[in-house]
């Protein structure tokens, strides 16, 4: 991607219950030059502001269509019942499904659990929005069962909460379409799987630096002449020591006074020739 083709902004769409103001933050410490622009979006409209270019990734709430779609869930919240405090089922400390049997169970038409069955027993009506569901708890009417996010989104004062063991939970994912996985969408991507700001991942990578050869020591006449020399190890090219020279060398001639006897290196007395 070129300069000229870096967009002004990188939108960000999420639904309620999400709090992206941690990957915000670490988008504006790496990427100072590219504002992110967020958008609220509810879950039942999501995905097609997604497919509509009205974001370019978005974090939602699974299932998603991977027609169209791609996906990488990242985390799975508890699931929780919201009751007035006043109510049997706030003295436990969680309940399950069946505790519920007896209970009015809201289920609104942007609720984002998937139920085989649904708890308790159903309302006249289904409301249309889980905030309005909040406010027939608040009334009394019923109980809701929603991820604990959403149960802290709508906090009231005459409210609580309560775990919901057996319940179907709620997973978070972060979506983007995917004809559009451009460059910005990894660098994204990188953030809010925890990579560094060294990762090269949507970057062109540094190519690898050659390894310096290293210099093989010299071998034949020179490496032999090298051994005998001065401060050499006394070994020849092959590296076996070398032999002394019984009319000279390093061992001297055969009667030569060592060290102990003598001046070192001293020579004996020649020989007369017969």
């Amino acid at each position: 991607m070129t300069g000229s083709e870096v967009p002004h902004s990188f939108r960000l769409a999420y639904v309620p219950g999400v709090t992206p103001s941690k990957w915000v933050r670490i988008w504006n410490e790496r990427l100072p030059d590219v504002p992110l622009t967020l958008v609220a979006v509810s879950p039942t409209e999501v995905f097609g502001v997604l497919r509509a270019g009205g974001a370019d990734a978005g974090f939602v709430r699974l299932p998603v269509d991977r027609t169209d779609l791609s996906a990488i869930p990242l985390y799975t919240e508890t699931t929780v019942v919201v009751i007035p405090k006043d109510h049997l089922v706030a003295a436990a400390d969680e309940v399950s499904v069946e505790d519920l049997a007896d209970e009015i169970v809201f289920h609104p038409l942007d609720d984002t659990l998937e139920w085989e069955q649904l708890p308790g027993k159903p309302a006249i009506e289904r409301p249309a929005t889980t905030a309005d569901a909040i406010e027939l708890v608040a009334a009394g009417v019923g109980v809701l069962v929603v991820p604990q996010s959403l149960a802290r989104l709508h906090h009231r004062k005459d409210l609580t909460y309560r775990p919901v063991a057996d319940a179907p939970a709620s997973r978070v994912a972060l979506s983007w379409p995917q004809d559009e996985t451009t460059d910005l969408v990894e660098e994204f991507i990188g953030i809010v799987r925890g990579r560094t700001v060294n990762s090269t991942r949507g970057r062109a990578p540094t190519p690898p630096q050659p390894k310096a050869k290293r210099k093989r020591p010299e071998t034949g006449a020179g490496a032999g002449a090298g051994a005998g020399g001065k401060g050499g190890s006394g070994r020849s090219a092959s590296g076996k020591p070398a032999a002394k020279n019984p009319r000279g060398g390093s061992g001297g001639p055969k009667g030569a006074k060592g060290a102990k006897g003598g001046k070192s290196g001293q020579s004996g007395k020649p020989r007369r020739r017969p």
